[in-house]
């Protein structure tokens, strides 16, 4: 059984017990979270909602928070003298899905 979330802005295809990074949510490590926007369920057979499913939800809780891989951001101008180096780290939050709810 499998079912596909949105939060921050990006879909997610999550089944029981897979741990995900999303988008930072501002809850503490160890406390639930529900996401009761779902696009689809399946179960053997795949329901689709226009553009959520009513009544559907996935149970998560947190398992922490932290920041991902530095990503560098470099602009150049040519002929200019031109440059500039910044780096970048997304916060984000892990969260283990405990029960799809269809």
């Amino acid at each position: 059984m499998y079912a596909i979330i949105a939060t921050g802005g990006k879909q997610y295809k999550v089944e029981e017990g897979d741990v995900i990074k999303v988008e930072k949510l501002g809850v503490e490590a160890g406390e639930k979270v529900t996401f009761d926007q779902v696009l689809a369920v399946s179960n053997d057979d795949l329901k689709v909602g226009s553009p959520v499913l009513a009544g559907a939800s996935v149970e998560a809780s947190v398992v922490e928070n932290g920041k991902g891989k530095k990503v560098i951001v470099y602009k150049y101008k040519r002929k200019t003298g031109y440059h500039k180096k910044n780096g970048h780290r997304q916060q984000y939050t892990a969260v283990k899905i405990e029960k799809i709810n269809a």
